[in-house]
């Protein structure tokens, strides 16, 4: 027998328990990425738009926001399947990203600026 009481809990020990993860987490990363392809298909038929309708500033313009928009479709499916692996794993650490969307409203800022100054020069 031990010489140790019953109860207590020795220092060393750990509890390994096994974490339950709930499926609204797989389901709120889920609508993550399909609120990034929603504003992607926008972004899109934006583009799309300014190509059927357009004149040579406008087809600038649309190449511009169809290649920001591929690379939102590619970022986002990216981020969600980082997201899925870790939440499947059980990772601990955050899964926000602030990089993304700020090199997001910066492609976008640049496009428009570019856009409004292609079409100012223009004469």
């Amino acid at each position: 027998m031990s010489t140790q009481p019953l109860l207590q809990r020795t220092a060393q020990k750990r509890i390994a328990l096994n974490v339950r993860v709930e499926p609204k987490v797989f389901f709120a990363n889920e609508r993550t990425f399909l609120s990034w392809l929603h504003f992607t298909v926008v972004l899109g038929g934006l583009a799309v738009g300014l190509l059927n309708f357009g004149d040579k500033v406008g087809k600038i313009s649309a190449a511009m926001f169809s290649v920001i928009a591929l690379g939102i479709m590619i970022y986002a499916l990216f981020v969600y399947h980082w997201r899925a692996s870790a939440i499947r794993k059980r990772g601990s650490g955050p899964y926000d990203d602030r990089l993304g969307p700020t090199l997001l409203c910066i492609a976008l800022f640049i496009a428009i600026v570019t856009n409004f100054i292609l079409r100012f020069t223009e004469g």
